[in-house]
This record gives C-alpha cells, sequence and structure tokens, in this order.
C-alpha cells in the first residue's frame, strides 16, 4: 500500500502538530491499466472535512477488505504520522 498526503497551507501547520485526524468522507475508485493487466485501486480518504486528504494506493484484496470496514465503521481516523488507519473506539 502506499499513500500521498495533500493539504493546503493551512493545514501545514496543524500537521507538525495535529497528529490523527477523523476520516470525514471517502472516496474508492478503480483505473483500467491496460488488456490482460492488473488495475489500480485507490482510496481518497479526506480527513477532517477537506483539512488534508490521503491517497491509499492498494490491491484487490486490500480494496476488498478496506471498502467493508470502511463502509462497516462508525468512526474512522487516520494517524498522520504512522499512516495508519484506526476503526473506531469498540467497547470491550
Amino acid at each position: 500500500m502506499t499513500t500521498t498526503e495533500q493539504g493546503s497551507g493551512a493545514s501545514d501547520i496543524g500537521r507538525s502538530t495535529i497528529k490523527i485526524r477523523k476520516v470525514t468522507h471517502w472516496q474508492p475508485n478503480f483505473s483500467l491499466s491496460g488488456p490482460g493487466e492488473p488495475g489500480t485501486y485507490l482510496f481518497q480518504l479526506v480527513l477532517d472535512n477537506g483539512a488534508s486528504e490521503v491517497v491509499l494506493t492498494v490491491n484487490v484484496d486490500d480494496a476488498d477488505n478496506l471498502f467493508d470496514w470502511l463502509s462497516a465503521s462508525s468512526e474512522v481516523f487516520y494517524d498522520l504520522e504512522r499512516e495508519v488507519i484506526v476503526f473506531g473506539v469498540r467497547p470491550v
């Protein structure tokens, strides 16, 4: 999996202090590569209503799992420092 983070000038200041952001919107994408070649699966994660965004490039198995987890979770967070998705809090 590869990630790309983008943000505006205002969020550049927050990146140094804010380590975890809430995923407020997400969008899966698929692009064909060519005949007989595997396609590219992308997930765009919009963090804190646009304060930042992350684009994940994943394989078909990870895309299937990620789609299921994002769909089933009421709250999702993204750790900018560790590049980890946290799927909400569950009671024990």
